[in-house]
């Protein structure tokens, strides 16, 4: 079940700011995901972190066992009804 994320603003010294985009660029995350990451972080070691928080959404390219093998000409011509081709 997905559930609406909320949008903040949020004002930064551009000095933390820059730190913290290099840092979240060093960890191959974005600024956001880098923020959100290191708040759950600080929260659970406070323990103050709500055991009904959602995991942080899965961003960018799927896992290998997420992908799907890709189809066999045979396959993707008996979907659409075309003859297989004959080699």
């Amino acid at each position: 079940m997905a559930t609406e994320r909320k949008s903040i603003l949020l004002r930064l010294d551009p000095v933390v700011h820059d730190a913290l985009a290099r840092w979240a660029g060093d960890e191959l995350r974005s600024t956001n995901a880098q923020i959100e990451f290191l708040l759950r972080r600080a929260l659970s070691d406070a323990g103050r972190l709500p055991g009904g928080a959602g995991r942080i959404p899965r961003r960018g390219r799927p896992t290998k066992t997420e992908v799907q093998p890709p189809e066999t000409s045979a396959t993707a011509a008996s979907e659409t009804g075309a003859p297989p081709d004959d080699d």
